[in-house]
């Protein structure tokens, strides 16, 4: 397992930047896989992309090891939390480099990345404002690690999934619907008529949540 986050992707905002993204790739795919929605985000935000810690073999990555069976998929959980706690002590660093705080940053992946996104902003909301979910889910092993008051932190939340998605149902989006409204976080859930993919239709909507949820605080 890598102990840093390397190599990064970087899309630099056009003049000051405004706010920061953070894009996390899925399980087995690289900080390439998500280029075409950051070549599309506001041009007045600062992009960043990581390449996950653990290693599948040439060019496939991710943040943890993962394996389906007939109950649905089993992590590896000291992987994940080994994986949490490196991207939020990246965050907090490259938010010092680049000027940018809390209130001026979103994380957003697919898969599971997505699940990485939701991991750190839920138990460490004083880096992150807003954070999207993209045909993931919330890890129910991070429940001890989730502050008790992680309702008043003013996170927002954008969950996306396709209600035909054969890799993690559909079930798992409602499933981490009710999580987050059981918790106090405000979040919106959209479904869409695809399988396991980030369709146009999740990038536009994504792509126009961010907009409105960093460019309207900064």
């Amino acid at each position: 397992m890598n102990p840093l986050l390397q190599p990064v992707l970087e899309r630099p905002a056009q003049g000051p930047a405004q706010g920061l993204v953070v894009l996390l790739h899925g399980v087995g795919s690289n900080e390439q896989s998500l280029l075409p929605l950051a070549s599309a985000i506001d041009p007045r935000l600062h992009v960043l992309l990581p390449r996950g810690p653990v290693v599948f073999g040439p060019q496939a990555f991710g943040w943890f090891t993962v394996r389906f069976d007939a109950q649905g998929p089993v992590i590896d959980p000291a992987q994940a939390e080994t994986s949490r706690l490196l991207l939020a002590d990246w965050l907090a660093g490259q938010q010092q480099r680049l000027g940018l705080d809390a209130r001026q940053t979103a994380l957003a992946g697919f898969s599971q990345g997505g699940i990485m996104a939701a991991s750190v902003a839920l138990t460490q909301p004083q880096r992150v404002t807003s954070f999207a979910i993209l045909c993931g889910r919330i890890l129910p092993e991070i429940a001890p690690s989730i502050p008790a008051d992680v309702g008043q932190a003013g996170l927002d939340a954008l969950v996306v999934h396709g209600y035909d998605d054969d890799k993690l149902p559909y079930t798992l989006a409602e499933a981490a619907s009710h999580r987050l409204q059981a918790l106090g976080v405000a979040h919106q859930l959209r479904g869409y008529p695809v399988g396991h993919a980030l369709s146009a239709d999740m990038q536009r909507d994504t792509l126009a949540w961010l907009g409105r949820r960093l460019l309207s605080r900064s």
